[in-house]
């Protein structure tokens, strides 16, 4: 009697295990299928580039705001005033351009930033600004590295380089910010954080649980430090956190080669600040708003240009792309009695 028990829970937990691994290898063949499809789709993105005239806007909003305020006689002299000003008024030689970068984790606009910085390099001359306004808390360190490179290109080019912070330019994006000429932050923007955080969640007591034992097996004394499913040791612990430390010392090194004079023992703690307290400890150099500075430069009668490439997505081409996952996925499934 025992040994038939024996071979049904034998036969039993092989059920199971078949199902398991016929589940896992579902989800992962529809995450290649998924991750096919969608590079599929990149690759017949379109996109351009669009430059918009900035000062032509503000004129045109100083003008509805003036319309509705005076009457039909002022507001005509108004115009007629303009119109002499304009025809007298020396137009400066020197050029803006704006360049907005909403970094995520992964610094994915960086394409785009890549193509709008080439853009203006092709055009731009030494008299020439390039404002770019960053919005990051910062993200993986090969991203924020390349982007921070693109906005070297600015510099090397002889380019006065301005960074506008508004919202937020922690870690990644100050790794960004700080290579600018000058940076502009708002009283409440959050700025700094330098340091470097890595977590890596570990579910193998979960897997023991539950009958799942994974071996994994590396060819290189560090291939894998530290792994999510397999069991981690002292000694692998210890070199992810010196190569975390390394790369916090490459980033203070970056900071400090645009910013020399800031005391890295304070601002390089991976604390952030606020604005003001920013360009006490040196961080940024001016308190202001982005439409304050753009204002000013706009009374100065210089062109500003906002300068972006737009990526289209074909629609129809994604639904199908999708739709064909959903009928291999099905076909899938059917085939092996698993509906």
């Amino acid at each position: 009697m025992w040994y038939q028990g024996f071979v049904s829970f034998v036969f039993f937990a092989l059920s199971v295990l078949l199902i398991v691994v016929a589940v896992v290898f579902i989800i992962g063949s529809f995450f290649s299928l998924l991750a096919k499809a969608k590079q599929e789709v990149a690759k017949l993105t379109k996109g351009k580039l669009e430059i918009n005239k900035i000062g032509k806007d503000y004129k045109e909003t100083k003008k509805e705001v003036l319309e509705t305020l005076l009457d039909k006689k002022d507001y005509k002299n108004y115009l007629k005033e303009q119109k002499k000003l304009d025809k007298q008024d020396d137009k400066p030689e020197k050029k803006v351009f704006v360049i907005n970068f909403k970094g995520d984790i992964h610094a994915s606009q960086v394409e785009n930033l890549r193509k709008e910085v080439s853009a203006i390099l092709a055009v731009a001359k030494s008299s020439d600004e390039v404002i770019v306004r960053i919005d990051s808390p910062g993200g993986v360190v090969n991203g924020y590295g390349f982007a921070a490179a693109q906005l070297e290109r600015i510099r090397q080019a002889g380019i006065n380089l301005t960074i506008c912070i508004d919202q937020v330019a922690a870690s990644g994006g100050y790794m960004m910010s700080a290579v600018g000429h000058k940076i502009i932050s708002a009283p409440f923007a959050i700025v700094g954080s330098i340091g470097v955080v890595g977590t890596i969640p570990n579910i193998r007591n979960l897997l023991e649980k539950n009958g799942i034992n994974v071996e994994m097996h590396t060819s290189g004394e560090y291939k894998r430090t530290l792994t999510s499913v397999g069991e981690n040791t002292e000694e692998g612990r210890k070199k992810f956190k010196q190569d975390l430390e390394n790369i916090h010392q490459l980033f203070k090194k970056h900071i400090l080669n645009y910013r020399p004079n800031l005391d890295m023992h304070k601002v390089g703690t991976g604390e952030y600040w606020f604005g003001k307290d920013a360009l006490e400890l040196g961080l940024v150099d001016e308190i202001q708003t982005y439409d304050d500075y753009l204002i000013s430069l706009l009374n100065k009668k210089y062109d500003v240009y906002e300068v972006s490439f737009v990526k289209k997505k074909d629609k129809g081409l994604l639904k199908s792309k999708l739709a064909m996952i959903k009928r291999t996925l099905t076909n899938f499934l059917y085939a092996r009695k698993i509906l």
